[in-house]
């Protein structure tokens, strides 16, 4: 089988191009310790045992700082536990989420707010209210029949 002059620079181009790839990738996911995150093993609970678990057995809202706050909350079927949270003007609120489950979300429409919370994993994210009113927790994960119906509301006053 003949192969003409100019498929044969295509294919040894193509084929020095992938190894050119597979070597750099290989030299910057062993040489230079580049790898995927852990198991996140010191970030996780049993998902059978989270209302025995420390802190969500009593998921609240407590002041840590001055106009600080951490929310230690559960995404449960359907619906998320302390309901109505209630901080002044500019605090921030970190939040401490996990699920005893199924995978839901947790995102507040108008923020930067938005995370999966999957069983057992324990989800932070944190977010300073700069503005009064409502805002609206809600489950952006379909998570069952009900799905509709979960979500909680923030009140800055």
């Amino acid at each position: 089988m003949h192969i003409h002059r100019l498929e044969k620079i295509w294919l040894i181009l193509g084929i020095g191009t992938l190894f050119l790839f597979l070597t750099i990738l290989g030299i910057s996911a062993f040489a230079m310790g580049m790898h995927p995150p852990s198991s996140h093993a010191h970030h996780a609970i049993d998902p059978a045992k989270v209302n025995e678990t420390a802190p969500f057995d009593t998921p609240e809202l407590k002041q840590i700082g001055d106009n600080e706050y951490e929310a230690i909350m559960v995404a449960y079927a359907f619906g998320y536990s302390p309901q109505n949270i209630e901080v002044p003007v500019g605090a921030t609120v970190h939040f401490i989420v996990t699920s005893p489950d199924v995978v839901h979300g947790f995102a507040i429409p108008g923020t930067n707010v938005n995370m999966m919370v999957l069983p057992g994993e324990v989800s932070r994210i944190s977010h300073t209210f700069s503005q009064s009113g409502e805002f609206l927790i809600i489950c952006n994960e379909y998570c069952g029949a009900a799905h509709e119906f979960m979500s909680t509301t923030i009140i800055v006053k």
